[in-house]
């Protein structure tokens, strides 16, 4: 990537720690983006501290730095980011409103910080900060309330002088202390010194339950006040049954910092805590769940679906290994699938399903016959499936020719003939732009066929096959599974790039370019939250 001339000065100009103080009160704010850039570049968390803590915007995005071409920031200057936010609550030269972390997660390369660290660290920064806040408040009431008592007491004591001096007329006698006061009809009536000083404690204490009736009004104004938003953060979490218990509290406390999130993975976190959680995120701005490795089962999974219609804008759901296999009589089966089937039905803006080891090859047409608008992304892996589910999957095929995006049938135990079968559907899908079909028992033969129906598909880009069985050493099931496939020893005897060199000959000789051809199913994933 080719710096700008901008992004080498402020390189330069956060290099040296010491110097910040001679920069940092003159930079205009216009610059504070590209200094926070190198910072993160740069790996310096202290001048990331520095000017975040002065952010002069009203809105901070940090996260999806991919697009940019710019490395991930490091643990380190995340960590630095989320104490200064703290830290800029109370700095009047922070502008800070909107804090946005969404993409700022990663697993892979350097030192990242992973999406379990950093929703941590997230709630933690939360925590942090509500407490802060709610401190300063109490020390400005405290002294709000000490100023309105001390001026009550001047007041009163000024009423008082003056009540003496405007009094007339008066007669004092040297026993008995009697004063003279006009009555309403301007005659004098005469009370004793003890009544005056009752009349004096009546008004004053009369004036105080006014001034209390409009603290009252003002402690009012107060709560409301408190109730305002002064920070909005907005991010992926990463819940499982460690962090669950910090997540509900960082949603669940009040103003005046507000979580909201975009993308919700969950892992191994019971039916009623997911229940629990999804009640507790924002309605807004969900635009994906993802719940991996939790034992649902068709009920649990019933349970929760009304609960997602409550997110006007989700168009995500990932379901993976999440035991969602039917148990009871063939009756009761039949009325939890229709359930589920309602419930996805019930999610207009669904665009991106993934549906991995459903265990239920034979239903899928009845659970996804349903859609309220047919799909873009579809993702069926490691659901085995045969002949008698093959018609369901080349229907649900037809009925998202024009739309579907992107394919993955990743181990599904898809053989030639399986394969021969299905491609007349794959090849009716217009819009398809990548096909992801690694670990299933395809022969040469049968990747020739495939790669040859992907270059008759104008849309095609990206091609996912599996290593063909002849590459195999002996010994492998004549119908092995995706685990078998997986964990196998290639044959060291033979050239393991004579498979590649055969099936780009084939792409070479139609003249096009633009389709990619990969079997590295490690290195190669389309995440349906991208």
């Amino acid at each position: 990537m080719v710096l700008s001339l901008v992004d080498l000065c402020a390189k330069e100009v956060v290099r040296d720690h010491s110097s910040s103080p001679s920069w940092l009160c003159c930079v205009p704010r216009e610059l504070y983006d590209a200094l926070l850039r190198a910072a993160f570049s740069g790996c310096r968390p202290l001048a990331v501290g520095e000017l975040v803590q002065r952010w002069p915007e009203r809105r901070l995005r940090v996260g999806d730095r991919r697009n940019s071409g710019l490395n991930p920031p490091n643990r380190l200057c995340i960590q630095a980011l989320l104490l200064a936010v703290v830290r800029g609550l109370s700095d009047q030269r922070c502008m800070l409103q909107v804090l946005d972390l969404c993409g700022l997660q990663r697993d892979e390369g350097g030192d990242p910080m992973g999406g379990w660290s950093l929703t941590v660290a997230l709630c933690s920064m939360l925590g942090q900060a509500r407490a802060g806040v709610q401190a300063r408040r109490e020390g400005v009431q405290a002294r709000r309330d000490g100023e309105g008592e001390r001026k009550r007491v001047l007041a009163m004591e000024g009423e008082g002088e003056g009540a003496k001096r405007e009094r007339a007329p008066r007669k004092r006698e040297r026993e008995g202390e009697v004063v003279m006061e006009m009555n309403g009809e301007g005659k004098g009536v005469a009370r004793t010194e003890e009544e005056q000083v009752k009349g004096v404690r009546r008004r004053m204490e009369q004036e105080r339950r006014r001034g209390g009736g409009r603290e009252g009004s003002g402690g009012e104004e107060s709560r409301e006040s408190s109730q305002e938003v002064l920070l909005q953060v907005r991010a992926d979490l990463f819940v499982n049954a460690r962090s669950w218990e910090r997540v509900r509290m960082a949603l669940s406390s009040p103003d005046p910092l507000r979580l909201s999130c975009r993308f919700l993975r969950v892992e191994e976190l019971s039916v009623s805590n997911t229940r629990r959680l999804l009640e507790l995120v924002p309605a807004r701005g969900l635009l994906g769940v993802e719940l991996r490795y939790s034992s649902l089962g068709m009920e649990g999974l019933a349970s929760l679906l009304p609960l997602l219609t409550s997110f006007p804008a989700l168009s995500s759901l990932r379901l993976h290994y999440c035991n969602l296999e039917l148990h009871g009589s063939v009756t009761g089966q039949e009325e939890v699938l229709k359930e589920v089937a309602l419930g996805l039905a019930q999610l207009p803006e669904l665009r991106r399903l993934s549906l991995t080891a459903l265990h239920l090859p034979g239903h899928l047409r009845l659970l996804l016959s349903s859609l309220a608008r047919p799909l873009q992304r579809l993702d069926l892996s490691e659901n085995r499936l045969d002949a008698s589910s093959l018609p369901s999957v080349r229907r649900l095929l037809s009925q998202a020719s024009s739309s579907l995006l992107h394919l993955t049938l990743n181990g599904c135990g898809l053989t030639d003939g399986l394969l021969g079968a299905l491609l007349p559907s794959v090849s009716c899908c217009r819009a398809l732009r990548s096909l992801g079909l690694s670990l299933n028992p395809l022969s040469l033969a049968g990747l020739t066929q495939l790669v040859r129906a992907a270059l008759g598909m104008a849309s095609m880009r990206y091609l996912l096959y599996p290593n063909p069985l002849e590459e195999y050493q002996p010994g492998l099931p004549e119908l092995p599974s995706s685990a078998q496939l997986l964990d196998w020893p290639l044959d060291e005897l033979q050239d393991a790039t004579a498979t590649s060199t055969q099936l780009h000959r084939l792409v070479r000789a139609t003249g096009r370019s633009d389709l990619v051809l990969t079997c590295d199913l490690l290195n190669y994933h389309h995440d349906l939250l991208d």
